[in-house]
Protein backbone atom coordinates (compact mmCIF):
# COMPACT_ATOMS: atom_id res chain seq x y z
CA UNK A 1 0.00 0.00 0.00
CA UNK A 2 2.86 2.09 -0.55
CA UNK A 3 1.06 5.08 -2.89
CA UNK A 4 -2.06 4.04 -3.36
CA UNK A 5 -2.66 5.52 -6.78
CA UNK A 6 -5.48 7.63 -8.05
CA UNK A 7 -6.87 5.17 -10.46
CA UNK A 8 -6.91 2.65 -7.88
CA UNK A 9 -9.46 4.94 -5.48
CA UNK A 10 -10.92 5.81 -8.97
CA UNK A 11 -11.89 2.41 -9.77
CA UNK A 12 -13.17 1.95 -6.07
CA UNK A 13 -15.31 4.78 -6.31
CA UNK A 14 -16.95 3.41 -9.43
CA UNK A 15 -17.49 -0.17 -7.61
CA UNK A 16 -18.86 1.64 -4.38
CA UNK A 17 -21.51 3.69 -6.42
CA UNK A 18 -22.41 0.15 -7.89
CA UNK A 19 -22.48 -1.45 -5.03
CA UNK A 20 -24.84 1.58 -3.41
CA UNK A 21 -26.77 1.24 -6.80
CA UNK A 22 -27.93 -2.55 -5.68
CA UNK A 23 -24.88 -4.08 -8.07
CA UNK A 24 -23.80 -6.83 -4.90
CA UNK A 25 -21.45 -8.68 -7.46
CA UNK A 26 -19.17 -4.96 -7.24
CA UNK A 27 -18.57 -5.65 -3.55
CA UNK A 28 -17.11 -8.83 -4.29
CA UNK A 29 -14.64 -7.09 -6.53
CA UNK A 30 -13.95 -4.75 -3.26
CA UNK A 31 -13.48 -7.73 -1.10
CA UNK A 32 -11.19 -9.71 -3.57
CA UNK A 33 -9.13 -6.29 -4.02
CA UNK A 34 -8.82 -5.42 0.07
CA UNK A 35 -8.98 -9.14 1.52
CA UNK A 36 -5.40 -10.60 1.58
CA UNK A 37 -4.71 -6.43 2.89
CA UNK A 38 -7.62 -6.84 5.56
CA UNK A 39 -6.35 -10.21 6.87
CA UNK A 40 -3.28 -9.14 7.67
CA UNK A 41 -4.22 -5.97 9.30
CA UNK A 42 -6.45 -7.92 11.39
CA UNK A 43 -3.65 -10.89 12.05
CA UNK A 44 -1.73 -7.92 13.91
CA UNK A 45 -4.49 -7.93 16.35
CA UNK A 46 -5.90 -11.44 16.16
CA UNK A 47 -2.88 -14.25 16.60
CA UNK A 48 -5.12 -17.42 15.75
CA UNK A 49 -5.28 -17.46 12.16
CA UNK A 50 -9.00 -18.68 11.74
CA UNK A 51 -10.07 -16.24 14.10
CA UNK A 52 -8.45 -13.67 11.91
CA UNK A 53 -9.62 -14.92 8.95
CA UNK A 54 -13.16 -14.84 11.05
CA UNK A 55 -12.68 -10.98 12.22
CA UNK A 56 -11.99 -9.98 8.49
CA UNK A 57 -14.70 -11.18 7.10
CA UNK A 58 -17.19 -9.76 9.83
CA UNK A 59 -15.20 -6.50 9.01
CA UNK A 60 -16.15 -6.94 5.49
CA UNK A 61 -19.86 -7.76 6.42
CA UNK A 62 -20.08 -5.05 8.42
CA UNK A 63 -18.63 -2.12 5.60
CA UNK A 64 -21.02 -3.62 3.63
CA UNK A 65 -24.00 -2.96 5.63
CA UNK A 66 -22.38 0.36 6.83
CA UNK A 67 -21.87 1.49 2.66
CA UNK A 68 -25.31 3.16 2.16
CA UNK A 69 -23.62 5.86 4.33
CA UNK A 70 -20.65 5.82 2.69
CA UNK A 71 -20.02 9.21 1.45
CA UNK A 72 -16.74 8.94 0.33
CA UNK A 73 -14.89 11.52 2.17
CA UNK A 74 -12.12 9.24 2.97
CA UNK A 75 -10.88 6.84 0.33
CA UNK A 76 -12.57 3.88 0.91
CA UNK A 77 -9.84 1.16 1.72
CA UNK A 78 -8.96 3.92 4.50
CA UNK A 79 -12.51 3.69 5.54
CA UNK A 80 -12.43 -0.42 5.48
CA UNK A 81 -9.28 -0.03 7.53
CA UNK A 82 -10.69 1.63 10.06
CA UNK A 83 -13.78 -0.62 10.56
CA UNK A 84 -11.26 -3.85 10.25
CA UNK A 85 -9.31 -2.24 13.44
CA UNK A 86 -12.40 -1.12 15.29
CA UNK A 87 -13.74 -5.14 14.56
CA UNK A 88 -10.15 -6.28 15.67
CA UNK A 89 -10.30 -4.31 18.62
CA UNK A 90 -13.73 -5.03 19.85
CA UNK A 91 -13.21 -8.34 19.16
CA UNK A 92 -10.52 -8.41 21.60
CA UNK A 93 -12.36 -6.43 24.14
CA UNK A 94 -15.02 -9.40 23.79
CA UNK A 95 -12.19 -11.86 24.80
CA UNK A 96 -11.29 -9.68 27.49
CA UNK A 97 -7.89 -10.62 25.94
CA UNK A 98 -6.57 -6.24 26.24
CA UNK A 99 -2.92 -7.45 26.54
CA UNK A 100 -1.96 -9.35 22.97
CA UNK A 101 1.52 -8.98 21.90
CA UNK A 102 1.93 -8.07 18.59
CA UNK A 103 3.50 -10.94 16.16
CA UNK A 104 5.84 -8.76 14.03
CA UNK A 105 7.27 -11.00 11.06
CA UNK A 106 11.20 -11.13 10.60
CA UNK A 107 10.59 -9.10 7.25
CA UNK A 108 8.77 -6.05 8.85
CA UNK A 109 12.10 -5.26 10.69
CA UNK A 110 13.15 -4.81 7.32
CA UNK A 111 13.03 -1.23 8.42
CA UNK A 112 16.10 -1.58 10.61
CA UNK A 113 18.13 -4.47 8.30
CA UNK A 114 19.90 -1.35 6.03
CA UNK A 115 21.58 -0.12 9.14
CA UNK A 116 25.22 0.02 8.22
CA UNK A 117 26.06 -2.11 11.40
CA UNK A 118 24.60 -5.13 9.88
CA UNK A 119 25.87 -5.30 6.23
CA UNK A 120 28.54 -7.15 4.82
CA UNK A 121 30.12 -10.24 5.97
CA UNK A 122 27.60 -12.78 7.55
CA UNK A 123 29.36 -13.86 10.57
CA UNK A 124 27.70 -16.11 13.17
CA UNK A 125 28.48 -13.42 15.63
CA UNK A 126 26.43 -10.63 12.71
CA UNK A 127 23.69 -13.20 12.28
CA UNK A 128 23.28 -13.44 16.15
CA UNK A 129 22.75 -9.48 16.26
CA UNK A 130 20.50 -9.81 13.47
CA UNK A 131 17.88 -12.37 15.21
CA UNK A 132 18.94 -10.13 18.66
CA UNK A 133 17.41 -6.90 16.88
CA UNK A 134 14.15 -8.32 15.34
CA UNK A 135 13.26 -10.10 18.57
CA UNK A 136 14.24 -5.92 20.18
CA UNK A 137 12.19 -4.88 17.73
CA UNK A 138 9.51 -7.12 18.20
CA UNK A 139 9.32 -6.81 21.78
CA UNK A 140 9.58 -3.40 21.97
CA UNK A 141 6.33 -2.65 19.48
CA UNK A 142 4.45 -5.41 21.43
CA UNK A 143 4.91 -3.29 24.95
CA UNK A 144 3.94 0.02 23.00
CA UNK A 145 0.69 1.60 24.47
CA UNK A 146 -2.31 0.33 21.31
CA UNK A 147 -2.24 3.48 20.19
CA UNK A 148 1.37 4.06 19.23
CA UNK A 149 1.26 0.65 17.96
CA UNK A 150 -1.52 0.56 15.51
CA UNK A 151 0.42 4.16 14.36
CA UNK A 152 3.84 2.85 14.01
CA UNK A 153 2.69 -0.71 12.71
CA UNK A 154 0.23 1.37 9.59
CA UNK A 155 2.67 3.92 9.06
CA UNK A 156 5.96 1.10 9.00
CA UNK A 157 4.03 -1.99 7.59
CA UNK A 158 1.52 -1.19 6.09
CA UNK A 159 3.11 1.77 4.43
CA UNK A 160 0.27 4.06 4.92
CA UNK A 161 0.53 8.12 4.51
CA UNK A 162 0.31 10.13 8.11
CA UNK A 163 -3.24 11.41 6.60
CA UNK A 164 -4.53 8.05 5.74
CA UNK A 165 -3.13 6.55 9.26
CA UNK A 166 -5.06 9.80 11.01
CA UNK A 167 -8.43 8.74 8.70
CA UNK A 168 -8.15 5.21 9.90
CA UNK A 169 -7.46 6.04 13.62
CA UNK A 170 -9.99 8.83 13.46
CA UNK A 171 -7.57 11.10 15.11
CA UNK A 172 -5.37 14.56 14.03
CA UNK A 173 -2.11 13.85 11.50
CA UNK A 174 -0.44 16.00 14.35
CA UNK A 175 -1.32 13.33 16.85
CA UNK A 176 -0.31 10.30 14.11
CA UNK A 177 2.92 11.57 13.94
CA UNK A 178 3.19 12.38 17.93
CA UNK A 179 2.72 9.01 18.13
CA UNK A 180 5.06 7.47 15.35
CA UNK A 181 7.71 9.72 16.64
CA UNK A 182 6.94 8.56 20.55
CA UNK A 183 6.82 5.04 19.23
CA UNK A 184 10.26 5.01 16.96
CA UNK A 185 11.73 6.72 19.83
CA UNK A 186 10.73 3.81 21.93
CA UNK A 187 12.45 0.99 19.78
CA UNK A 188 15.71 2.90 18.96
CA UNK A 189 16.16 3.38 23.49
CA UNK A 190 15.93 -0.92 23.10
CA UNK A 191 18.24 -0.97 20.10
CA UNK A 192 20.96 1.16 20.92
CA UNK A 193 22.93 -1.05 23.13
CA UNK A 194 22.47 -3.77 20.90
CA UNK A 195 24.58 -0.92 18.41
CA UNK A 196 26.75 0.52 20.49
Amino acid sequence: MKSHSRASEQLDEDLVLRVQQGDKSAYDLLVIKYQHKIVQLVNRYVKDPSEAQDVAQEAFIKAYRALGSFRGESAFYTWLYRIAINTAKNYLMSRSRRNVDMQVDVQDAEVYENLPQLQGQETPERELLSREIVETIKTAIAKLPEEMRIAIMLREFEGMSYEEIAQAMDCPVGTVRSRIFRAREAIDNKLNPLLD
